[in-house]
C-alpha cells in the first residue's frame, strides 16, 4: 500500500518502480546553560537555561529539480523554542519516504528528530513508516581516507554543481545566536546555507553511491517486473566478467551510466564442478 501524502508540500511522483527518497538536513538550536569558565564540558541539568531544538530543515526528493527544495523554519514565530509545526512537516515527509539520504544522520538528524518527535508528542508518538537510510559520512568512513569526512571538506572536492556554503553575513556561531535573537537576515542566511547542504548532499551521493556496492538500497526490490535497475536509475548493464567465491562462479555486470558492480545469483557452475570443489575441499 502506498503511503500516506500531504498537501502542505509538494511531493515529487517517483518515476515507477523506483523508491521515494529524500535528501533531508536540519539545523538545531544550541543548549543554552550557565557555566563558570570556558573548559567547562560537565553542565548539570539545574545549570541548562534552554534546551536545544529544532530551528529549520531542509529536504528534497531525489530527482526532483532543484528549484523544488522544501525549507522550513521557526522565523517570526512568537517561541523560537517551539519547533511543533517543524516536527510535524519533516515526520510527514520521512512518513513517506522509501529511502532517506542524510550526511552524518544516523548519528545526529534521525536521532535529534527522533527525540523531538517524542518529547512534543508529535503524531501521538508514533515512529514515521520504516524507510531505508543511507549515511554519506559511514559510506566515506567505509571505502575512503578522505583528509576529512565532513560535508564541507567532501563536496569541495568532489562537487561541481554544489559544494556546503561557508558563512557570510554572520560567520560560524553567530548564525545561530543572532536566528535565536529574531535576526531577519540571519534567517535568510540560514535558510540558503541549509538548502545547499541538501543539494551539496545530493549530488555528493551520487558520486559516493557506486562505490558502496551490495551494501547500497537495492532498487530492484521496488518494482515487479524483471528490468534491473541501478542506484542511479541507469538500467543499462554491461557484462564485466566474473566474481568468484570457494565454490560459486557468478556473471559480474556494470552499470553503464555510474560503474556501480552487480551480479547473477545463479551459480554458472556445473552440479559435477560444484561437488568436485566441495570434495576436495573435505580432503
Amino acid at each position: 500500500m502506498a503511503k500516506k501524502t500531504s498537501a502542505k508540500y509538494k511531493r515529487y511522483p517517483a518515476p515507477k518502480g523506483s523508491p521515494k527518497i529524500l535528501v533531508f538536513d536540519i539545523e538545531t538550536a544550541p543548549i543554552i546553560a550557565h557555566v563558570w569558565t570556558l573548559w567547562e564540558n560537565n553542565v548539570g541539568l539545574n545549570q541548562i537555561e534552554c534546551d536545544w531544538h529544532v530551528l529549520s530543515w531542509s529536504a528534497k526528493w531525489k530527482g526532483a529539480p532543484d528549484s523544488e527544495v522544501m525549507y522550513m523554519d521557526n522565523r517570526g514565530v512568537k517561541h523560537v523554542d517551539d519547533d511543533t509545526n517543524l516536527l510535524i512537516a519533516i515526520w510527514e515527509l520521512l512518513d513517506e519516504a522509501d529511502v532517506v539520504i542524510t550526511q552524518n544522520g544516523k548519528s545526529f538528524d534521525q536521532k535529534k528528530l527522533n527525540a523531538r518527535f517524542v518529547i512534543k508528542k508529535i503524531k501521538d508518538r508514533h515512529p514515521p513508516s520504516s524507510y531505508k537510510h543511507e549515511d554519506t559520512k559511514i559510506i566515506a568512513q567505509r571505502h575512503f581516507a578522505f583528509t576529512s569526512n565532513k560535508l564541507e571538506y567532501m563536496t569541495d572536492k568532489l562537487c561541481v554543481k554544489y559544494k556546503k556554503q561557508k558563512h557570510k553575513k554572520f560567520p560560524g556561531h553567530e548564525m545561530w545566536t543572532e536566528c535565536l535573537k529574531g535576526n531577519i537576515e540571519a534567517w535568510k542566511e540560514m535558510e540558503e546555507y541549509n538548502k545547499y547542504d541538501v543539494l551539496a548532499l545530493e549530488e555528493l551521493y551520487g558520486i559516493l553511491a557506486p562505490w558502496h556496492g551490495n551494501a547500497g538500497v537495492n532498487f530492484n526490490l521496488y518494482n515487479d517486473d524483471e528490468v534491473n535497475t541501478c542506484k542511479c536509475g541507469g538500467q543499462i548493464f554491461i557484462k564485466n566478467g566474473f566474481y568468484y567465491t570457494n565454490v560459486s562462479r557468478f556473471q559480474r555486470y556494470k552499470c553503464k551510466g555510474c560503474g556501480a558492480e552487480t551480479r547473477d545469483r545463479k551459480n554458472l557452475l556445473s552440479k559435477e564442478k560444484r561437488d568436485s570443489l566441495q570434495t576436495n575441499t573435505v580432503r
